[in-house]
């Protein structure tokens, strides 16, 4: 299955909201926190996503419209 490595950046209102919970439980895509850095007013997340290319576009359509920037990740990712 396509495996893609993206972030996540929460604005201050998102930082509390279960984003990633609920993209998993709406989409057919597996989330892996590899990194994140999460303060009370701004947060950013890198994981990975396991799923079909177009269950994992959907998937990032929404995040986009919830008001989470989504860029694709690079640099310092932790390898397991």
């Amino acid at each position: 299955m396509p495996n893609r490595r993206i972030k996540f950046t929460f604005p201050h209102p998102l930082v509390t909201e279960p984003v990633i919970y609920e993209l998993g439980k709406k989409f057919p895509v597996v989330t892996n926190i590899r990194r994140a850095d999460v303060r009370e007013k701004f947060g950013w997340v890198i994981l990975e996503l396991t799923g079909e290319e177009a269950d994992i576009e959907r998937s990032l359509e929404w995040v986009r419209s919830k008001g989470v920037r989504v860029d694709p990740a690079s640099g310092d990712v932790v390898e397991g």
